[in-house]
This record gives C-alpha cells, structure tokens and sequence, in this order.
C-alpha cells in the first residue's frame, strides 16, 4: 500500500497531510488520485466513511496552486475555477471545513453557497477573486441567473454524493449548470451507491470518464459489528432501554423513518431519564446545528434522528448507530450503517427486526454484507 507522498503533491498539501495524520491513502484516494491529478475525468463509487472527499480535493488544491504558481491566479471576482456541488447545506459545510483545513498552507480560498444561507451573506461569499466555490445546485443557478457568478473560467466540476444529488431533485439544474461550463472542463462524480438515475447520469455525461469502483462498493466496511434483534409484539421500547443499558465510550444516533417517530422517541426517551436531542429536517436550522454541535464535541451522547443525519453526515465519535425503525430501501440502511466505522475505526449497528422488515434482511445478505 503506497503512502501519499507516491503521488508527488506539492509541499503544502504533504505538509497539511502529515499534520493531521494522513500516511496511507485508502483504496478510493489511491485509484482515484493519479486519474485526477492526470486530468482525467472520474466516476468514483466507493462505501461511505472511505475517504471521497479527500479523494478530489488534493487533485484540485494541487491543480489550482499550480495555475497561480504559473502566472495564472484568479483576478476576477465570480469566476471560480472549481465548483464543488452537494446536496445540502449541512453536507456543503462540512465538506468547506475539511477544505479549509487543506487550504491554510496553500492560501487558496473556498468559498460556499448554500440553500438556506441568507442571500447578503452569499453575494458577499462571491464578491471577490476565489479559486474553489462549493454551492448547492439551485444557489448556484440563482447566483448565475443574476449574474453573481459566472462559469466561464471554470476547469473542474465536482458532483458529491451523486446519489444524493439525485435524489433531491437536482439532475434538472445540474445539467443546466454543464451547459454552462467550458467544454473542457474536468470532472469528477462520487457516490456511495449507483440508483438507476445516477447509473444513467453517468452513462449521459460521463460516458468518457474513468469509472473506479471499490471493493467495499454496496458493502459494509469490515470494522463494523452488526447486530440484528427481533422486537417483541410492542416491546420496541424495552428493548431500546435494555440497548442503551450498555454504555459505549462514543456517541449513540438512533434512526427513526419519519419526523413524527424522531419526536415521539425522543420524548419517550427524556420522560424515561435517556437525555437526548433531535436532528431531523423542518427544525429550526440553528437548534439543529447546535445539537449536531454538542454531539460532535461529546457534550450530547444520544442524537434521535431521520434520514437527514445518514447522508454524508461525518462525526467521528458515532460508536454505535441504532435502526429503531429500520428503513425501507437497501441504500438508505447503508447510508445509515456508514456513520459509524469510518476510515478504519470499529462501530456498531444494531437493528430493530420486524416481520416487516425480513425483505430487507435478504437484500442485505444478498449483498454480501456481514451482518449477524
């Protein structure tokens, strides 16, 4: 297994790795990264928790502090020459900050646009010269529609978490937004899995790239435990009491399917002396990041939430993940499962099993996936 400095990145970038601790790229960075910072085209389909992210952003730092090094920085303010888009808020923060943590050495700056964040805040995000622009699809519109941003210098376009992309609604502003790309721009799609949308994405507008797909694709990694209990005619409860009985050093995120069952458990759970909090969509955005908040610093041991918390959501302290209601589709038990034992650290799963929930065991063994 080769170390990093195999793909001779400029010093900056090896110095911000051995900083934080990165030596052996993981199988995604290793294949992806010569074909990126080759100027090839990717589809890179890889397991949650294994490392996508890092995946392209070396290649684009690398590319971008070599335009500036040439002669060739950016000037202009608007015209950014690598768009990074995602499917939420939540996510595009959290990829910012990992960026950022890379962009302290190089000098290069990222900026986001995001759904939900308030229209001044983002005209000025944009106003000046910036190299790398992580947007949600229809900020991004809005932004072009009023002549905010323009794509004219771009030379990479990331799509992350594709399946999410997707899923959202976003393929029709997506292919938009390519229309109004150069012709030969770079690009890259990551997803963790491949629906038959992103499988014709990727057939449409990436028929020329190189498709590198992980082992662990569709697989859960191999440091996670799981663990399936059947429930009790309405014993659900007890049994989740008994669960929680036995403490972890991490934290513990519970899954229900809808925003009413995240609320009703988590009342449940308060009433019965289990402190909590909620992270679920149609909350109040700032009581929801600072839940998300607590539970990254340890302050918050439980967080109760929906389907919004198994997308792209990165907490390195999830020690145990808890499918209270186990959901229907095989990728969302994925997603959900990809919280814990992330880049090589062990984690827990445990399933709450109904009658009604068999079909999804047999996909699930189907899959290969060591389950118990």
């Amino acid at each position: 297994m080769p170390s990093f400095r195999a793909f001779n990145l400029i010093p900056s970038l090896q110095s911000t790795l051995q900083q934080q601790g990165f030596v052996t790229p993981t199988e995604i960075q290793e294949r992806a990264l010569p074909a990126l910072l080759k100027g090839k085209s990717v589809v890179g389909v890889a397991e949650t928790g294994s490392g996508k992210t890092l995946a392209y952003a070396l290649p684009v730092l690398q590319k971008m502090k070599q335009l500036e090094e040439s002669g060739d920085a950016v000037a202009e303010g608007g015209r950014p020459r690598v768009v990074i888009l995602v499917p939420s808020s939540d996510l595009g923060e959290q990829v910012a900050k990992a960026l950022k943590v890379f962009t302290h050495e190089t000098r290069l700056r990222v900026r986001t646009a995001l759904g939900g964040a308030a229209m001044p805040i983002v005209r000025r995000n944009v106003a000046g010269p910036f190299e790398v622009l992580l947007a949600t699809p229809g900020r991004l519109e809005q932004l072009m529609q009023q002549q905010l941003v323009s794509l004219s210098d771009l030379r990479f376009l990331v799509l992350d978490e594709a399946d999410q992309l997707l899923d959202a609604g976003f393929l029709p502003a997506i292919k938009r937004i390519l229309k109004s790309c150069p012709a030969d721009r770079q690009m890259a799609l990551f997803s963790a899995t491949v629906s038959e949308e992103v499988q014709t994405l990727i057939e449409e507008l990436f028929s020329h790239a190189e498709l590198i797909e992980t082992r662990g694709r569709h697989r859960l990694v191999s440091t996670l435990n799981t663990v399936n209990l059947d429930v009790p005619n309405g014993k659900r409860f007890p049994l989740l009491e008994e669960v929680l009985s036995e403490e972890v050093e991490g934290g513990t995120l519970v899954f229900a399917n809808t925003r009413e069952q995240c609320d009703k458990l988590a009342a449940e759970l308060a009433e019965n002396g289990h402190p909590c909090a909620i992270y679920r969509g149609d909350m109040d955005k700032k009581e929801r990041r600072q839940n998300l908040k607590g539970f990254r610093d340890g302050t918050i041991k439980l967080l109760i939430s929906t389907d919004i918390a198994s997308r792209g959501l990165d907490v390195e302290n999830i020690d145990r993940i808890i499918n209270y209601h186990l959901p229907k589709e095989l990728k969302n038990y994925l997603h959900r499962a990809g919280r814990t034992a992330r880049a090589g650290r062990k984690g827990t799963v445990i399933n709450f099993v109904t009658d009604r929930d068999l079909n999804l065991m047999k996909r699930l063994e189907s899959k290969d996936a060591p389950i118990s």
